[in-house]
Formats: C-alpha cells, sequence, structure tokens
C-alpha cells in the first residue's frame, strides 16, 4: 500500500516523537508528513488521499489522530489508517488494546492487520467526525481543572482532584434529547457523554462497555444531584462503576440529539469543537483501522 506517516513532533512530552516518526518511515519504506500548528494533520491527511495514499498513519495522540479521522472522514473507505500512539492519554490506543510500547506498535503497523471501526458525525455550529468520545457540560469545566501537573502529581485519581476543584462552578442544564428520532426527554443534566470509544483523560473509562464496531453510540447522561452525591460519582467513574448510579440515564443509539439552556459546549477527542444543539450520528463500518491480534 502507498504510506504516509502523519507525525506531531511535539504530541506528549515531545522527547524523539520525530525519530520515532522516520523509524516507523524507514520500516515502511513511506514519508513522514510533520505537524507545525494545530489543525495542520486534516490538511496534511486530506492532501494526502488526493496524491493516492492509502494507508495513512498518525504518529502522536488523540487530538493528532481526531485531526487526520477529520482529513480522511469524507472518503475514509478509501484508505486504511494506522496509529502510533504518542500522546499523552493515548485513550483510543486504549480501546483498540495497542500496546504501550513504541516498538511493538511498530510491529502492528508493518503487519497491518485489520478491524473495521464506526465513525462519529458531530453536527453543531459545525460538522465534525471523531471515533473516541465527545462530551459537553460539566467534563469541560473537569478539563480545564485537569492540568498536565494534576495528572503527574495525582495519576490515575487526577480525573477526581480536578471534578471536586470543579464542583463549585457546577450547574444544571435543561436539556432536551432525542433518541433515535423516537424517545425524547427533558430532563436536568450536568453533563453528556457519547463514547464509541471507552477512554477520556489517560486511561478513564467514561464509556466502560463502549465498542468502536458495533455501529452503536454509548450515550451517557449525568443528571443534576446534590454536591455529596456528584463527589461520590466522580469517584464511581475512575472504576467504571458509575452507569449503574441513579444520577445516569444509559442508552445506546445511532442517533442523538442534544439541545440545552444554557448552551452546552461539547468537545470531541479532547479538542473544543461547537456548541449545542448538536446532533450526533454513527457511521458503522466505515474506516478500516490496523490493530494487533485479538
Amino acid at each position: 500500500m502507498k504510506t504516509v506517516i502523519i507525525c506531531n513532533p511535539v504530541a506528549g512530552d515531545g522527547r524523539n516523537r520525530e525519530a520515532l516518526a522516520y523509524q516507523l518511515g524507514v520500516a515502511l519504506r513511506a514519508p513522514v508528513r510533520l505537524t507545525k500548528k494545530k489543525g495542520e494533520a486534516t490538511r496534511l491527511a486530506r492532501n494526502a488521499m488526493i496524491k493516492g495514499f492509502d494507508y495513512i498513519i498518525a504518529a502522536g495522540g488523540d487530538g493528532t489522530l481526531n485531526e487526520v479521522i477529520n482529513g480522511i472522514a469524507a472518503n475514509a473507505t478509501k484508505v486504511q489508517m494506522g496509529l502510533l500512539p504518542l500522546g499523552t492519554g493515548n485513550d483510543f490506543a486504549r480501546t483498540l488494546g495497542l500496546p504501550l510500547s513504541v516498538e511493538d506498535n511498530i510491529d502492528i503497523l508493518l503487519a497491518q492487520q485489520t478491524m473495521v471501526i464506526d465513525l462519529v458525525r458531530m453536527r453543531s455550529d459545525r460538522i465534525r467526525y471523531f471515533v473516541n468520545v465527545s462530551a459537553g457540560g460539566f467534563s469541560g469545566l473537569v478539563d480545564e481543572k485537569l492540568t498536565p501537573a494534576i495528572k503527574r502529581t495525582w495519576g490515575p485519581l487526577a480525573y477526581v482532584r480536578s471534578a471536586a476543584a470543579a464542583l463549585p462552578e457546577l450547574h444544571g442544564y435543561r436539556t432536551k434529547i432525542v433518541i433515535d428520532d423516537t424517545e425524547r426527554m427533558s430532563i436536568d443534566l450536568c453533563n453528556v457523554i457519547v463514547g464509541n470509544g471507552r477512554f477520556v483523560a489517560g486511561g478513564l473509562p467514561v464509556a466502560p462497555n463502549a465498542n468502536p464496531g458495533d455501529g452503536l453510540l454509548d450515550v451517557i447522561l449525568i443528571s443534576k444531584r446534590s454536591t455529596a452525591e456528584m463527589v461520590f460519582l466522580a469517584t464511581q467513574i475512575p472504576l467504571g462503576k458509575h452507569l449503574s448510579s441513579e444520577a445516569i440515564i444509559f442508552r445506546r443509539a445511532k442517533k442523538v440529539s442534544i439541545r440545552s439552556k444554557p448552551g452546552m459546549c461539547f468537545n470531541t477527542d479532547g479538542e473544543l469543537v461547537g456548541n449545542e444543539p448538536a446532533v450526533f450520528e454513527v457511521i458503522p463500518r466505515a474506516l478500516r483501522f490496523v490493530v494487533g491480534k485479538k
């Protein structure tokens, strides 16, 4: 296959990222394209498709992967996608069960064993595609508090620490939800999570049962509760036990529409992309993704 590697040289801690990408490029006899600014990976991926590349590898973190996905989404069935996880969180790599070792991932990218996964199209003030997770509401506040220093100091408890810091700013959103154009709800929410993958924030299992190849979205609605209840829920999320909470409404769907007052901001794969109203729709089996043996 005609292969290209799109690398974010400052992904993760930035050390040796460029050298690792070129190591892979030598193994695959493939050119390496380096990004220089945010959003450039989308342009590079789109141009690669125009030039006939049919195996595109994102070398970077979840943000780099998301940018590449948006560059190929319009013609995703024509390419094979690979990932060299070099970021801080590498959350979609966790969902796919990719190894932590860079060398092991290079072996997987050489072997080119694929699985078919779904894409998700989000329509709000603009159209955006993603493969992992989108969230709106309280999670945006938590992301702002989740600094690199807190991640280093608190490790797996960093999300709980950041959620506690964000609680004083917590407020409800009067939200109208439509599931698959049939089920309608009007409810006070503090958070909405739409999962194709399972993890965010470096391994936090916000959608613990999500399967990126099942043709369905995992929709997790977190209702507004007392501060004490929200603190307890924040302790359950890192354990993946939050779906059993009375504060959670859980659905699997092909499509979900969301409108709220005040307006709820959303991110996709950690990148702030738009405001509500938002419509999420799965595009089943849209992309061949290189993975290890399952």
